[in-house]
């Protein structure tokens, strides 16, 4: 069963960086956000020399149990294992585009944001860890990549659900307005007086790229041609089989290192939790 520490020995070992041209020429992608996540599958699945597009499907099926639609989350899901967004920033730093998905540490069989599909994927009700992947392209090819679970990186749910709520008893409480539940935050019907307007509310939420985010434990260097880094909770790191097997690879392959270290929990930002941050670089 693949999983993140697999796919980072993956990368290491094989790191591709030409994203549209590679993939373009093997008709899989028509844009670099989609490049992107066809490169991810290939990251997991162990697919980068894969020259038959039907045993790579193939591979990537046996891989992950779902793998997404343009309009809801997450990107992929590995089978039996971590749920994967993947957003791609045309600058290093970007913030990232949520929309109407508020940042989330668990992806849920339960979630009203999810489809149908993702929900029937896998049997019974489940709760996944979700993995966001951060990838900077540029001019064709990738620059940067940024790995980290929700858990080190967003608040608890009841955080943004709890704004949601807010806002929402913000306009029940707006005289002469009616607002209706939808998907979204609602809907304000009979704005005028002839009750022809109606007003969508929608979230549009948007979280700051890690490369800030974890500025206070290390920093991109631009001047590389290519940089990964991933920071993952020490009890996550460690209940990955292969994390010995990429401690092996340090010192063997130039630019990379693993360290620990400390981060903020995104519930209490004077409480500090163990980490470990991979780095590695071209």
């Amino acid at each position: 069963m693949s999983n993140t520490i697999q796919a980072i020995i993956n990368l290491i070992n094989r790191p591709q960086l030409e994203l549209v041209d590679y993939y373009n020429s093997r008709h899989r992608a028509n844009s670099e956000g989609g490049s992107l996540e066809e490169y991810i599958k290939d990251l997991y699945a162990g697919t980068f020399n894969e020259t038959d597009e039907n045993r790579r499907k193939e591979k990537i099926g046996e891989v992950f149990s779902y793998l997404g639609n343009d309009s809801n989350p997450p990107d992929a899901m590995l089978r039996g294992g971590d749920a994967i967004e993947v957003k791609k920033n045309e600058s290093a730093k970007k913030d990232i585009q949520l929309n109407s998905s508020y940042p989330k540490r668990k992806l849920e069989s339960t979630s009203s944001m999810i489809s149908q599909d993702c929900r029937n994927a896998e049997a019974g009700e489940w709760v996944k860890d979700l993995l966001y992947v951060i990838g900077h392209v540029k001019n064709k090819q990738l620059k940067s990549i940024f790995m980290v679970y929700g858990d080190d990186y967003a608040a608890s749910k009841d955080v943004y659900l709890g704004v949601k709520q807010n806002i929402k008893e913000g306009i029940l409480n707006t005289p002469g307005l009616e607002f209706v539940e939808t998907e979204e935050l609602g809907r304000i019907n009979m704005i005028d007086s002839l009750c022809i307007t109606r007003l969508r509310v929608r979230g549009m939420w948007i979280l700051q790229n890690p490369w800030k985010v974890f500025e206070y434990v290390t920093s991109l260097d631009t001047g590389k041609e290519f940089e990964f880094c991933a920071i993952i909770n020490k009890v996550k790191y460690e209940s990955f089989p292969e994390h010995e097997v990429l401690e092996e690879l340090v010192g063997k392959k130039e630019g990379l290192a693993i360290n620990d270290i400390e981060i903020k929990d995104p519930n209490n930002s004077k409480a500090l939790i163990a980490a470990k941050m991979i780095r590695f670089s071209i």
